[in-house]
């Protein structure tokens, strides 16, 4: 059985093993996320995703890309706890940490097949969509569970 640190993989690496499931004609799927506290809108959003293709990359926020993002409150869990979780889902099957405000840097050096976001984004505004169609690819989005996301959760918490 694979550890769970097995699947979380530093750029060059991940780069490496795409280019590798690529070469053997798997679809690479990615998506990405802070994914601070893990619900069922995550896991049904993954799984989806993860059947779009042969193989799914996550791109984990780090911890300072997330207090940018969903300000100084946030992340509640550290990036080593989150891509520890996240890697331990069967369908998930690389995590790949990025420190950037979006994933663009790492969508270009990565380049998937099929790239994947929530069906909040219009596919035409997703970042790094021009880079996976421009190689061919895809880009989808999926519906979301209603009713969970972690800004909500936190809400729930702090007033219980």
């Amino acid at each position: 059985m694979e550890k769970t640190e097995s699947k979380i993989k530093p750029w060059p690496e991940a780069k490496a093993l795409v280019k590798k499931w690529q070469a053997e004609g798997q679809n690479v799927v990615f998506t990405n996320g802070c994914f601070d506290l893990l619900h069922l809108g995550h896991v049904d959003y993954l799984e989806k995703a993860r059947h779009l293709g042969d193989k799914l990359v996550l791109g984990l926020n780090t911890d300072d890309s997330v207090s940018r993002f969903k300000g100084p409150q946030r992340p509640i869990q550290d990036q080593a706890s989150r891509a520890r979780v996240l890697a331990a889902l069967a369908f998930v099957d690389l995590v790949v940490l990025f420190d950037e405000d979006t994933p663009l840097h790492l969508i270009s050096e990565l380049v998937p097949n099929t790239l994947v976001k929530g069906s909040d984004y219009l596919a035409e505004n997703i970042v790094g969509a021009d880079v996976v169609k421009r190689a061919g690819g895809h880009v989808k989005t999926i519906d979301f569970v209603p009713g969970y996301s972690t800004t909500r959760l936190v809400e729930k918490i702090r007033k219980d």
